[in-house]
């Protein structure tokens, strides 16, 4: 989660060229479902979770905080963008500052919409907390979110050994009205 202060959340909807990022509703958990319980998309993060559990555990209408949007094409959800606080116990270089994570579907892979809709939402974040820099964690193995975080304006910090894997760190310094 982040802290919003004054800006009020959930925004209005989001759209962009082909895209919305919105709230999640009830009709969002199937797909959060598909998206948690996927070995693709989790192949860089530990591991899917068991659908049967995930049936279990995730309410009726998925869990709301500022800060988390469902990234929608034409109606259906394809993904989640997701903005948090780094904990301030954690990397140095990350600590304190809004973490950019996002998961996508497998079918949604390939068609530059990750992209669009971390870029909408970093566009969002500007506006309302201007000032404050973002940072993105991936494993260095994970070729298509380095590929992202550069396209994004990420530039390495460092990197780090962690759950078995080489991890990078990226930052995106803040942007300011007069950039």
């Amino acid at each position: 989660m982040i802290d919003l202060g004054s800006v009020v959340w959930p925004p209005a909807p989001i759209k962009t060229e082909r895209l919305v990022l919105r709230e999640p509703e009830a009709r969002d958990r199937p797909a959060f479902i598909e998206l948690l319980a996927s070995p693709e998309v989790h192949t860089y993060l530990g591991g899917p979770r068991p659908r049967d559990e995930l049936e279990r555990e995730i309410p009726e209408v998925p869990e709301r905080w500022p800060g988390s949007f469902v990234v929608d094409l034409d109606g259906s959800m394809i993904g989640q963008i997701l903005l948090r606080r780094a904990p301030e116990h954690g990397r140095p270089a990350a600590a304190g500052k809004v973490d950019l994570g996002y998961l996508f579907l497998p079918r949604a892979w390939g068609f530059g919409y990750a992209a669009e809709a971390c870029a909408t939402a970093l566009g969002w974040f500007d506006g309302a907390l201007p000032g404050e820099p973002v940072v993105l964690h991936t494993q260095s193995a994970n070729v298509g979110s380095m590929r992202l975080a550069a396209k994004l304006g990420f530039t390495e910090v460092e990197r780090f050994e962690a759950w078995g894997a080489e991890q990078w760190l990226g930052l995106r310094s803040p942007v300011t009205s007069s950039d």
